[in-house]
C-alpha cells in the first residue's frame, strides 16, 4: 500500500496534530515527506519526535524507512516501457485471455480507489452550469481528455479541450474565472508542463481535478479532487482502460442529471451535424 493510501485510510484514527501533519504531507505529496525531519517539523508545527511516532503508527520502523518508501514510489512513477519489460510476465500461450484478466483486476482495483462519495463530488463539479470546464492530458493521456471533452460537449455548454502546445495556453488561462474547472490527466513519466499549467490555473482561483496513477503526478498538488487510477498491467505497456472506464462512468450520471436538457441538446446537436444526404457516403459514429 502506498503512503498516500495509508494516510487517507487512517484519517479517522489521527489526533489533531497528526491530522495537521498528514495535511502537510498530502498537500505536496510525496515531496513534503522527503524533506529533512526538522523542515517538516517546522512546516507542520509538530515536533520531530512526534513525527517519528507518527510514521511508526503508519507501520514504518522510522523516518528513514518512511522516506525510502516515498523514494521507491517516485521511481515507480518514472519507469518507462523498457523498465517495465524487465518485470513483465504474460502467458505466451494465451496472451489475450491473460491480458483481459489483468484488465479485469485493474478495474476491480479502480472501484477500491475511487469511493462513491468522491465520484459524486466530481459529478457535482462537472455538472455545475456556472463553471466552465477545461481539459487536457499528457502525451498519450490527452486522447482520454479529448474523448471526455467531445462527449461532455453534447451534454452541456462551455467545455474546452486545451491544445497540447503550451504557446496556446495563455488564451485559455486568461479565460479562467474563479471556480472554473481544469481537469488534467497525467500518468507516469509525468509531463512537467502540466504541473506548471496546474499551478497557473490555481493562481487564477480555478479548481483542478486530476486523474493520475497510484504514484501521483506532480500536477496533483493542491487539486480539489485527485482520482488515482491503477495503470500497471504487468506488461511493458501501462493500461489506460481503467481511466477510460472512469470517464465513461462519469458521463452517465452527468447526462442523466437533467435528462430533458441533455436530450434537447443532443437533438439540436444532431440536427446541426454536417451529414451527407441519405444514400451518399457512410454515416454513423
Amino acid at each position: 500500500m502506498q503512503v498516500r493510501q495509508k494516510l487517507e485510510e487512517m484519517a479517522g484514527q489521527l489526533t489533531p496534530a497528526e491530522r495537521q501533519l498528514s495535511s502537510v504531507l498530502l498537500a505536496d505529496y510525496p515531496f513534503a515527506g522527503l524533506e529533512p525531519i526538522q523542515e517538516l517539523s517546522r512546516k507542520a508545527r509538530i515536533s520531530a519526535p512526534s513525527i517519528s511516532r507518527f510514521v511508526s503508527k503508519l507501520g514504518y520502523a522510522g523516518f528513514q524507512e518512511f522516506q525510502q518508501k516515498l523514494v521507491r514510489e517516485l521511481k515507480q512513477g518514472l519507469r518507462s516501457p523498457i523498465d517495465l519489460w524487465e518485470d513483465h510476465a504474460i502467458d505466451r500461450e494465451a496472451p489475450l485471455a491473460s491480458y483481459l484478466q489483468r484488465i479485469e483486476a485493474l478495474n476491480a482495483d479502480l472501484l477500491n480507489r475511487v469511493s462513491p462519495a468522491q465520484f459524486d463530488r466530481v459529478c457535482e463539479l462537472l455538472v455545475d452550469p456556472k463553471r466552465k470546464i477545461y481539459m487536457i492530458g499528457g502525451r498519450m493521456s490527452d486522447s482520454i481528455a479529448g474523448f471526455f471533452a467531445r462527449h461532455l460537449r453534447q451534454i452541456r455548454r462551455e467545455i474546452y479541450h486545451i491544445p497540447s502546445d503550451p504557446e496556446q495556453w495563455p488564451e485559455y488561462l486568461l479565460r479562467l474565472r474563479p471556480k472554473d474547472i481544469v481537469l488534467i490527466i497525467d500518468f507516469r513519466r509525468y509531463q512537467a508542463s502540466l504541473e506548471r499549467l496546474s499551478e497557473r490555473a490555481r493562481d487564477r482561483k480555478a479548481q483542478t481535478i486530476v486523474i493520475t496513477d497510484q504514484w501521483i503526478s506532480p500536477c496533483a498538488k493542491g487539486a480539489t479532487e485527485l482520482l488515482a487510477v491503477p495503470i500497471g498491467s504487468g506488461t511493458l505497456w501501462d493500461s489506460y482502460v481503467p481511466a477510460f472506464a472512469l470517464v465513461e462512468a462519469l458521463l452517465i450520471p452527468l447526462a442523466e442529471r437533467d435528462w430533458d436538457a441533455t436530450r434537447e441538446r443532443i437533438a439540436a446537436w444532431d440536427e446541426l451535424r454536417d451529414e451527407p444526404k441519405e444514400g451518399i457516403g457512410d454515416q454513423g459514429e
